[in-house]
């Protein structure tokens, strides 16, 4: 009988359970996850904003990365995917312990180190996310309690019921392949509540958003953040398998759709196409495709992208300015529309699109306990449709109630502490009242040159006098 190479024979570092391509695929998944908060999201934060808030808008998401992380491995992690302490909470424990990390994790063929680190990323960029309701006004103070306190009191909750194997959500059935609900309907819901409590940015800070101050770093962020997504979807079967290569390929097609689709109704509707919109158009069609990335067809990862580039582009450029309180919440990146009303929207159609032979491979199940209504009503089983749909309606109603009601306690908890929003003086100046830093501190100084010795400068002509131009630029 033929005998497996050496290097995949079982040993004490591999053990007989592993999966060598399993678990090298969901490191690559976690890490390139990992890429889209950092350096994605402090890219696009730092340059969509003006120049004033670029070093505070890239603080913020980078505190919280790191922030999570480290409440991740002492009590997060298992509050989300551990026992269960009351109806929708895990206990807390911490998830540093050799015997545990190199365990088989709950799903997969690799060990719980990998699904830890996974999982982490995925709470992560959750904060991130919810930063960018805050931009431009938040205390840093504040910002710096207000992430562990609701990544343990709201992500933990969601991410229990809906994910984990004992979760009231999983055990109904819902349709959750990537974090439609756990991460991107609950940062739109919580980033718009949070908005609310730490009120506006400055009426000078509001005007022609988004002035951003480097827009090809805007694109670099959003690139990153697009690709990125190959992990963020590719790994939520947690193996190398078919579905993940459909997950990456519905993905991208919904996305790319999604950008069309915004790009056509901004130049129809406002004469021309703008940069900002299309980067808006992609993380719509982002979200809108995570719940149900690798258990839908092609072609309808194509309709979610029309429907995810036209229906947020309605409610943020039409619906926004009519409704009083969507005008009243300041939301400088429009998280509301682009995570709350997308995955909502993704929650949805996942619910009326999913195909029950998808579903079957990815639960792992047998049966018609996975099928989207349109599967339904085709095989006449209408009634177990109208189910799906029935939970998937019900999961948007419980992450969006809790998040408006747990985001409002943590924010008025923070407020005894530390005011949530900076001063009126601290808004005028920006990064340098806040952190005592600039983001463009070279030009600063270059601009701020005076060519004049009696200020002990010296002669920028003296300068180019003694040295050609091409040696000025390499220095």
């Amino acid at each position: 009988m033929d005998q497996f190479p050496s290097n995949l024979l079982p040993d004490q570092a591999s053990p007989d359970w592993m999966n060598k391509g399993d678990n090298a695929w969901q490191l690559t998944a976690a890490t390139v996850v990992g890429l889209q908060s950092i350096p994605g999201l402090v890219i696009l934060y730092g340059s969509v904003v003006k120049k004033k808030w670029a070093v505070n808008s890239a603080f913020m998401a980078f505190y919280a990365f790191a922030a999570v992380l480290f409440c991740w491995v002492a009590w997060g992690f298992r509050m989300s995917f551990g026992e269960k302490l009351i109806f929708f909470l895990g206990k807390p424990a911490v998830a540093l312990d050799e015997k545990f990390l190199l365990g088989q994790a709950f799903l997969g063929y690799f060990p719980t180190a990998t699904m830890v680190f996974f999982q982490g990323v995925f709470a992560g960029i959750t904060l991130i996310l919810i930063a960018g309701s805050l931009l431009g006004r938040m205390n840093i103070r504040a910002w710096m309690l207000f992430v562990p306190l609701w990544l343990t009191f709201s992500y933990t909750v969601a991410a229990f019921s809906i994910w984990c194997p004992d979760g009231w959500l999983a055990k109904l059935r819902v349709i959750d392949f990537s974090g439609g609900y756990v991460i991107h309907l609950s940062a739109g819901v919580a980033g718009f509540t949070a908005a609310y409590w730490v009120g506006p940015r400055s009426d000078l800070d509001k005007e022609m958003f988004p002035e951003a101050n480097n827009m090809i770093m805007v694109l670099a962020g959003a690139g990153l953040l697009w690709m990125g997504w190959s992990g963020f979807n590719g790994g939520g079967p947690f193996s190398a398998s078919t579905l993940a290569s459909l997950a990456v390929l519905n993905t991208h097609v919904c996305a790319a759709t999604s950008i069309l689709t915004w790009i056509a109704l901004d130049t129809f509707y406002l004469g021309r196409p703008s940069v900002f919109g299309a980067v808006q158009g992609m993380i719509t069609g982002l979200v809108c495709i995570t719940p149900g990335a690798g258990v839908v067809q092609g072609w309808a990862a194509i309709i979610m992208g029309v429907i995810s580039g036209s229906i947020p582009w309605y409610t943020m450029m039409v619906l926004h300015n009519k409704l009083s309180i969507l005008k009243q919440i300041d939301d400088p990146m429009a998280i509301f529309h682009t995570h709350a009303i997308a995955g909502a929207l993704g929650a949805i159609l996942t619910g009326f699109f999913a195909v029950p032979k998808l579903c079957r491979l990815f639960y792992d199940v047998q049966g018609i306990e996975y099928i989207g209504l349109a599967y339904a009503l085709q095989n006449g089983t209408t009634r177990a449709g109208l189910r799906q749909m029935g939970i998937q309606m019900a999961a948007i109603v419980f992450v969006t109630c809790f998040n408006v009601v747990m985001t409002t306690f943590i924010c008025l908890f923070v407020r005894t502490i530390v005011p949530l929003r900076l001063d009126e003086d601290a808004l005028i100046i920006g990064d340098k009242a806040v952190h005592g830093e600039e983001a463009f501190a070279l030009w600063a100084s270059f601009h701020n040159f005076k060519p004049n010795k009696c200020y002990d400068a010296q002669d920028i002509s003296s300068v180019v006098g003694s040295r050609s131009m091409r040696e000025l630029q390499m220095v």
